[in-house]
Order: C-alpha cells, then structure tokens, then sequence
C-alpha cells in the first residue's frame, strides 16, 4: 500500500503536459480559433503548466491540408503567431506521429524553432522507426519522449523489449499510454513498476497519457503520481478522442505544489469550452466508450456511433462484442 506522503506531498520533478489542441483536436479536426488558442497558452502559463501541446506535425503529403485546421500540421510560423514572444515558463510540444509525419524534412533544429518537446508516437510493432525519429529530434536539439500506443493490449515479453530499446536511445521520456481506456489502476501501478525500471536503468523518466472510457483517466493518473511517475498528460475539462483524457482542473486541484494554479484553468474553461460544446463538438465518457473499453478495443466503432447520433446502446454492444 503506498505511503500517504506519495500522494499528499509534491514531487519538484513533476511536469505537467496539456494536451487539449492535440488530443482534443481528434474531436473537431483541428478547427481551433486563434483566439481560443492564444487564451489557451496563457492559461497554461499562469497556472504554471510545464508544456504545451500544440498538435501533430502531420505530414502535409498524406493529409489533405484543406480538411484539417492548422494545428494537425503545427508550422512553426503558426505556432510564432500564436505566441508571439516566447514565454520562459511554458514548454511547446508537438506530436510526430509514426509513418504519418515527413519528421526529417517539417521537424527543422530546434535553434530556428519555437518547439522544445517533440512527442513521437508508435505502436511496439513500429519501434525500430520511432528509435530513429527520436536519434532525429535528438540530433537537432530537442527534448524528446516516446509514447508507446495501446499497452493494454501488449505482451510483457513484447513491452519489455520495446523499452529495452528506447532506453538505449536519447529519448527522455517513456510514456504509458492507455489508449483504449481499459486499464485499471492496479494494472497502471504494475505498467509503471516495469516502466520505471528501465527508467532508472537507462537514465530517463516516465510520464501516463490516459483515457476516460471508464472514467478512470484522473484514478490512472494519480495513481501512476503516487508510484513515482513524473510527467502528467491532462485536457481542460478532459477534451480529447472519444471519451477524453484525465481532467486538468481534477489534476491541478490534486497536485500539492505551489507553482501550479487553478483558477486561470477555471477561467479559460468558461470562456471556452462551453462554446465548443454548444456547437456540437462532443467528447467525454458515455456507454459506448465504456463498452469498449471494458472490451479493451479501440475506440473508433464508439466514435462512430457517437458522430451517427445513434442511441440504441445494446444493439451497440452486440455490434462490439463480434469485434471482440
């Protein structure tokens, strides 16, 4: 059983990541106002948010830019735009998405950059590529994490080899990510165990990227806190796939260190995030993501039925348990 201090203290070492333009782009392909953004990266910076995640840098070649808002491609210059003068407080991240990003030639060095954290996105059967994104943005001088996709389905004997290998690389981070939302916290504190392992064999941290499908995005995060995970994904009001991410508000309002404040947080969400959902922009948990996160599936069939507006959740379930 943890000790209380592990969830009652603070960590100096934890580091807070929002999300919300990347992961809950997913939900409106993108299309973010440039005023929504701007009051966003302000947020962030009064309430002491370490990085922010701008989108993906998706590859314009395969993406028809036309169909997505800026942010699934995050030029440089729009990011320039948004911000302005660098803030010193705030860290910009991006997403490079394996085999979906052209990271050689769009990831410029990150001397002529206003991005400090590329975030490098595979699943274990694409790890060789991702090794080779990370050596990339390493090269150019970026801070780099990993974020090893739908866990919940990995062999033990696959994961470790996995995160034997990124050990060996430059990466900076190793994420846990619970993309189906299927992960319970006991097995979130055996991930972490053996994640942390090999973060202190090779030198790096271990941050937790987690899905609400079963409304334990924010139980997953905080028990990964308490088990000595560093880096914390969190949305304002959990925005992200399907049925979102762990709450920033329910983070903030949790975590016992003076540099991170919430009201700014609640400011931003009542001037904004009402707007979205007036129209129609819709995410956050719901009986379809629990079907399928109880089936450990991916999301996508529950995506589906929530963009039909269909409500005959049983018939639902028995699509979803023919998948299965």
């Amino acid at each position: 059983m943890k000790e209380v201090a592990s969830l009652m203290n603070f960590r100096p070492d934890v580091r807070v990541v929002d999300a919300t333009l990347r992961d809950g782009g997913l939900v409106n392909q993108f299309y973010f106002s440039d005023e929504f953004v701007k009051d966003l990266y302000r947020a962030n910076g009064k309430a002491g948010v370490d990085y922010m995640e701008f989108g993906y840098k998706a590859s314009r070649e395969i993406f028809d830019e036309s169909k997505f808002g800026k942010w699934k491609f995050c030029k440089d210059d729009d990011i320039w735009a948004v911000i302005g003068e660098r803030n010193a407080d705030i860290k910009i991240a991006v997403m490079a998405d394996v085999g979906r990003c052209d990271y050689k030639n769009d990831i410029i060095d990150r001397s002529e950059s206003p991005i400090d954290l590329i975030r490098v996105a595979t699943y274990l059967n694409t790890i060789p590529t991702a090794v080779d994104m990370i050596e990339d943005a390493a090269r150019k001088g970026y801070e780099v994490s990993c974020n090893i996709m739908a866990i919940s389905n990995a062999r033990e004997e696959d994961l470790a080899v996995a995160l034997d290998l990124l050990g060996q690389s430059p990466v900076d981070v190793l994420y846990i990510v619970d993309s189906y939302g299927a992960l319970y916290p006991e097995q979130v504190a055996r991930m972490a165990d053996a994640y942390l392992n090999f973060a202190a064999k090779y030198g790096k941290k271990v941050g937790i990227h987690a899905h609400n499908n079963q409304q334990l995005a924010f139980a997953n995060t905080i028990e990964a806190v308490g088990d000595g995970v560093d880096w914390l994904d969190a949305t304002y009001s959990g925005m992200g796939r399907g049925a979102g991410n762990c709450a920033m508000e329910l983070l903030l309002g949790f975590l016992r260190n003076p540099k991170y404040q919430i009201a700014p947080v609640f400011q931003f969400i009542e001037k904004h995030m009402s707007k979205l959902a007036e129209k129609d922009v819709v995410w956050g948990y719901d009986l379809q993501y629990l079907m399928t996160g109880l089936l450990n599936q991916h999301p996508r069939a529950a995506i589906s039925f929530t963009g039909e507006k269909r409500k005959d959740y049983f018939e639902f379930y028995k699509e979803v348990l023919e998948q299965d």
